[in-house]
Protein backbone atom coordinates (compact mmCIF):
# COMPACT_ATOMS: atom_id res chain seq x y z
CA UNK A 1 0.00 0.00 0.00
CA UNK A 2 1.73 3.39 -1.13
CA UNK A 3 1.11 6.23 0.91
CA UNK A 4 -0.72 8.38 -2.18
CA UNK A 5 -3.21 4.91 -2.59
CA UNK A 6 -3.53 5.84 1.09
CA UNK A 7 -4.40 9.26 1.21
CA UNK A 8 -6.57 8.73 -1.92
CA UNK A 9 -8.30 6.40 -0.09
CA UNK A 10 -9.32 8.59 2.70
CA UNK A 11 -10.12 11.62 1.33
CA UNK A 12 -12.97 10.69 -1.37
CA UNK A 13 -14.75 13.94 -2.47
CA UNK A 14 -17.85 12.78 -3.82
CA UNK A 15 -20.72 14.34 -6.33
CA UNK A 16 -24.19 12.46 -6.32
CA UNK A 17 -26.19 12.21 -9.51
CA UNK A 18 -30.00 10.67 -8.24
CA UNK A 19 -32.83 11.19 -10.37
CA UNK A 20 -35.29 8.63 -7.83
CA UNK A 21 -35.42 6.41 -4.77
CA UNK A 22 -31.89 5.62 -4.18
CA UNK A 23 -30.95 9.08 -2.82
CA UNK A 24 -33.21 7.86 0.34
CA UNK A 25 -30.82 5.37 1.39
CA UNK A 26 -28.18 7.34 0.74
CA UNK A 27 -29.03 10.01 3.01
CA UNK A 28 -28.03 7.53 6.19
CA UNK A 29 -24.56 7.86 5.36
CA UNK A 30 -24.85 11.76 5.20
CA UNK A 31 -26.44 11.67 8.80
CA UNK A 32 -25.15 10.79 12.41
CA UNK A 33 -26.27 7.43 11.91
CA UNK A 34 -23.02 6.00 9.41
CA UNK A 35 -21.22 9.48 9.38
CA UNK A 36 -19.48 9.22 6.00
CA UNK A 37 -17.32 11.80 7.45
CA UNK A 38 -15.41 9.82 9.76
CA UNK A 39 -14.48 7.96 6.69
CA UNK A 40 -12.97 10.79 4.76
CA UNK A 41 -15.98 10.92 2.65
CA UNK A 42 -17.14 14.59 1.89
CA UNK A 43 -19.70 15.56 -0.29
CA UNK A 44 -19.15 18.48 -2.93
CA UNK A 45 -21.01 20.38 -5.18
CA UNK A 46 -18.90 20.75 -7.86
CA UNK A 47 -18.05 17.90 -9.96
CA UNK A 48 -14.39 19.90 -10.85
CA UNK A 49 -13.21 19.01 -7.43
CA UNK A 50 -14.84 14.91 -6.96
CA UNK A 51 -12.97 12.05 -7.19
CA UNK A 52 -16.02 9.64 -6.83
CA UNK A 53 -19.78 10.02 -8.71
CA UNK A 54 -22.40 8.59 -7.36
CA UNK A 55 -25.10 7.53 -9.76
CA UNK A 56 -28.41 6.45 -8.51
CA UNK A 57 -31.86 5.73 -10.23
CA UNK A 58 -32.60 5.49 -13.32
CA UNK A 59 -30.84 7.14 -16.36
CA UNK A 60 -33.33 8.85 -18.98
CA UNK A 61 -31.19 9.64 -22.37
CA UNK A 62 -31.10 13.17 -21.52
CA UNK A 63 -30.12 12.38 -18.20
CA UNK A 64 -27.37 10.68 -19.73
CA UNK A 65 -26.08 13.39 -21.64
CA UNK A 66 -25.70 15.17 -18.30
CA UNK A 67 -23.83 12.85 -16.26
CA UNK A 68 -21.58 12.40 -18.85
CA UNK A 69 -20.63 15.68 -18.63
CA UNK A 70 -20.19 15.59 -14.96
CA UNK A 71 -17.98 12.79 -15.23
CA UNK A 72 -16.11 14.06 -18.12
CA UNK A 73 -16.07 17.60 -15.82
CA UNK A 74 -13.89 15.28 -12.68
CA UNK A 75 -10.48 15.27 -12.68
CA UNK A 76 -8.23 12.00 -12.99
CA UNK A 77 -8.07 9.83 -11.36
CA UNK A 78 -11.82 9.28 -11.28
CA UNK A 79 -14.36 6.67 -9.46
CA UNK A 80 -17.44 5.70 -10.33
CA UNK A 81 -20.46 4.10 -8.00
CA UNK A 82 -23.27 2.48 -9.48
CA UNK A 83 -26.36 2.76 -6.85
CA UNK A 84 -29.53 0.24 -7.29
CA UNK A 85 -30.97 -1.65 -10.31
CA UNK A 86 -31.38 1.15 -12.27
CA UNK A 87 -28.40 2.26 -13.63
CA UNK A 88 -27.82 -1.83 -14.09
CA UNK A 89 -31.08 -2.35 -16.53
CA UNK A 90 -33.61 0.92 -16.26
CA UNK A 91 -35.13 -0.73 -12.76
CA UNK A 92 -38.81 -0.64 -13.21
CA UNK A 93 -38.46 1.81 -16.41
CA UNK A 94 -36.49 -1.25 -18.40
CA UNK A 95 -39.23 -1.16 -21.46
CA UNK A 96 -39.39 2.27 -21.60
CA UNK A 97 -37.83 3.82 -25.13
CA UNK A 98 -36.56 6.57 -22.95
CA UNK A 99 -34.18 4.86 -20.67
CA UNK A 100 -30.47 4.31 -20.58
CA UNK A 101 -30.52 0.07 -20.24
CA UNK A 102 -26.77 -0.35 -18.99
CA UNK A 103 -25.30 3.01 -17.56
CA UNK A 104 -21.83 1.45 -18.71
CA UNK A 105 -23.18 2.61 -21.94
CA UNK A 106 -22.40 5.94 -21.00
CA UNK A 107 -19.43 6.18 -18.29
CA UNK A 108 -17.12 3.21 -17.08
CA UNK A 109 -18.68 2.01 -13.25
CA UNK A 110 -16.08 0.83 -10.46
CA UNK A 111 -18.56 -0.61 -8.08
CA UNK A 112 -21.64 -1.42 -8.55
CA UNK A 113 -24.10 -1.89 -5.45
CA UNK A 114 -26.97 -3.94 -5.75
CA UNK A 115 -30.47 -3.88 -4.37
CA UNK A 116 -33.55 -1.71 -5.25
CA UNK A 117 -32.75 0.81 -3.58
CA UNK A 118 -29.55 -0.39 -2.02
CA UNK A 119 -29.60 -0.77 1.83
CA UNK A 120 -27.21 1.27 3.36
CA UNK A 121 -24.89 -1.50 4.28
CA UNK A 122 -24.61 -2.45 0.93
CA UNK A 123 -24.02 1.24 0.14
CA UNK A 124 -21.26 0.64 2.74
CA UNK A 125 -20.13 -2.42 1.58
CA UNK A 126 -19.49 -0.67 -1.46
CA UNK A 127 -17.55 2.35 -0.23
CA UNK A 128 -15.47 -0.16 1.60
CA UNK A 129 -14.64 -2.26 -1.81
CA UNK A 130 -14.00 1.21 -3.49
CA UNK A 131 -11.37 2.02 -1.04
CA UNK A 132 -9.69 -0.86 -0.84
CA UNK A 133 -9.31 -0.82 -4.29
CA UNK A 134 -8.11 2.39 -4.07
CA UNK A 135 -5.40 1.47 -1.44
CA UNK A 136 -4.50 -1.33 -3.30
CA UNK A 137 -3.30 1.44 -6.37
CA UNK A 138 -6.68 0.76 -8.62
CA UNK A 139 -5.66 3.70 -10.55
CA UNK A 140 -9.19 4.74 -11.85
CA UNK A 141 -10.21 6.76 -15.30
Amino acid sequence: MSVVGFSRANSLWVVNYFNSCGFMELLPWVGSGYDMERFGILPTASARHADVLVVAGYITLKGAKRVRRIYDQMPSPKYVLALGSCPMTGGMYWDSYNTVKNIEEVLPVDVWVLGCPPKPENIGHGIVMAMNAIKSGFKGH
